[in-house]
């Protein structure tokens, strides 16, 4: 302990040199005065990690913090990567955004300054805007690279920086690799914080209007919308950035009866309405629920913050609003544009979706059933919009992929999860489920009913600090040397090593994975059908473990008893997991 306090003391000494401004100095000098030293640490202790996604941290001084330093290292090693790898151009391009955190328009014009200062032109966005307009942006405008500077779903205190590359992707090998090498070379004092004010171009409209257009253009039956137009939607931003683009969006299909929380489309980084601005927990939709009831709507919507990520909750057979989660939200998604592409004569033979391990497995019999092309990537969208460059370059066609923690995209001209046009197809699906005299819960039963029903359940341990990261380094190390025999009573019948990129089965034959790199997933499939995947989070302190629970379902009206049962298996699960 006396050695890491002396290493980080030593490296909290060099942050109280001139190269920091006045402001972070005295935030060091407190941090050190403090007796108690485990903040210190925390913000000294390593250097915030460039990852493949790019930053993402707890604002403050300090190596491992959000910071105008931090991502200043990192937006100086982008900078010098891309000079690098596209000197042969004339004009080198990127797109700049933010959402609504604290510090986020800071931290946006740093990161415009820095490479306009590096020769490269940038397109910053006049205000907040949803991450997956910046992806679109990218495209749209030729761009090399593009970031956004957002936390997502995180709470209040942090912030993070996502990096795109010219696909509108974020960035994956070999580029991944190479802009990190990049920017572990930087030092404070080599960054250009000095912008050249002639190569930032302020951008909104210009790029908003198109991007709109894009989306409307996946409407499937927009005569379905026309004669539904009043169906009663509310929706809520969660103080983010899908005040800007959602709301016109549904306007734009030709939705008419959209109610949004008031307090909510306020933008505040601090999120006072909320625990967590996070449509994953049903505590961040109270008011949106509220309003709901009041008004006896249809379907209650909720992005987060950068609006990549969509919450829905809809009436159930008792006309209560219900939650759905998920992976019910991707399995409605899909069995809507699949139903709808066959109905109307869309299906060519070359379509496909796309799901990520750890998301149900409802959605591959579904594709199975329907005979569709389907492809299991990581988690991330980065792999699913990998699937997307490399199938759609063989002639195929995207009609939908999404994942378990609330992403889903309808499109493939963005490359990242899309909650504006998530929200304005499933108030699409919402019309055709009234307009059939359903709800998009009786849409939920349906697809059950037809292709089998699974429950979900998805625990994350927290393990914040360096001895939170140890803690998860054992518990995988531990799961991949001693795997479980059974789990909630059902033997354990296949394990599927993603690190080792190895699978064994009950007879002990291990064959290979095929996928484009290892990962550090573990996975177990029992011979009842259930799944349950453990991974350390990317971007996060804590280890995730997702467990799906196969049941029979004979009729739609057992699906409460079923889903009493699988809830009781999952406990079980987590039992035997020892979490």
């Amino acid at each position: 302990m006396d050695e890491l306090l002396g290493q980080v003391t030593a490296k909290a000494q060099e942050w109280l040199g001139s190269s920091f401004d006045e402001k972070t100095r005295e935030e060091v000098k407190a941090l050190m005065a403090k007796e108690d030293k485990s903040d210190l640490i925390d913000a000294f202790y390593k250097d915030l990690e460039f990852g493949t996604g790019g930053l993402r941290g707890i604002m403050g001084a300090g190596t491992n913090r959000m910071n105008i330093y931090t991502v200043g290292m990192a937006t100086q090693g982008l900078a010098n990567y891309l000079n690098k790898n596209f000197k042969e151009r004339k004009e080198i391009s990127v797109v700049v955004g933010h959402d609504c955190r604290n510090n986020g328009r800071l931290f946006a014009e740093t990161v415009a300054n820095i490479f306009s200062a590096n020769g490269i032109k940038v397109y910053l966005f006049d205000d907040l805007r949803p991450t997956p307009e910046v992806s679109f942006a990218i495209r749209y405008l030729g761009c090399q690279s593009g970031v956004n500077v957002t936390a997502s779903h995180n709470p209040r205190e942090y912030n993070g920086y996502k990096a795109y590359w010219e696909d509108g992707a974020q960035v994956l090998a070999p580029h991944d690799t190479g802009i990190i090498d990049e920017v572990a070379k930087v030092k404070v004092q080599d960054i250009k914080f000095k912008g050249n004010p002639d190569l930032i171009k302020i951008i909104g409209e210009e790029v908003d209007k198109p991007y709109l257009d894009a989306i409307e253009g996946i409407c499937i039956d927009p005569a379905l919308v026309k004669r539904n137009h009043d169906l009663c939607i509310v929706y809520t931003p969660l103080h983010g950035c899908g005040r800007v683009m959602i709301p016109r969006s549904l306007k734009q299909w030709g939705f008419t009866n959209v109610n949004c929380v008031p307090e909510q489309m306020i933008p505040d980084g601090n999120f006072p309405t909320v625990v967590s601005p996070n449509p994953e927990y049903p505590e961040a939709l109270t008011m949106a629920l509220a309003l709901a009831r009041k008004l006896n709507a249809d379907v209650v919507m909720a992005s987060d913050p950068d609006a990549d990520r969509l919450g829905v909750a809809c009436r159930n057979d008792k006309g209560e609003l219900t939650l759905l989660n998920g992976n019910q939200t991707a399995m409605i998604f899909l069995y809507y544009i699949i139903t709808q592409y066959t109905k109307l004569g869309k299906m060519t033979g070359k379509e496909y979706i796309v799901k990520t391990i750890v998301t149900t497995e409802v959605i591959s019999r579904i594709a199975e059933k329907n005979n569709l092309e389907m492809f299991d990537c990581y988690t991330g969208f980065k792999w699913i919009a990998k699937v997307i460059a490399d199938e759609n370059a063989k002639g195929k066609h995207y009609i939908g992929g999404g994942e378990e923690s609330f992403g889903f995209l309808a499109e493939d001209f963005v490359r990242d999860k899309d909650a504006v046009s998530a929200c304005s197809l499933m108030a699409e699906i919402a019309a055709w489920a009234k307009e059939n005299g359903k709800t998009l819960w009786d849409l939920l039963l349906d697809a059950y009913q037809e292709y089998g029903f699974s429950q979900e359940g998805a625990v994350s341990v927290v393990k914040p600090g360096k001895s939170g990261a140890d803690e998860i380094k054992a518990m995988m190390e531990q799961f991949r040397a001693n795997p479980p025999k059974s789990l909630a009573g059902e033997k354990v019948v296949l394990i599927k090593d993603f690190k080792l990129l190895k699978q064994t089965d009950a007879a002990g034959k291990v064959t290979d994975l095929v996928m484009p790199e290892p990962s550090n997933v573990l996975q177990y499939f029992t011979a009842a059908g259930d799944k349950i995947s453990v991974r350390p989070s990317g971007t996060e302190p804590k280890i995730k473990f997702y467990m799906e629970a196969k049941l029979p379902m004979v009729s739609k009206a057992d699906y409460l008893k079923v889903q009493a049962e699988a809830f009781k298996k999952i406990e079980s699960f987590k039992k035997d997991l020892g979490i």
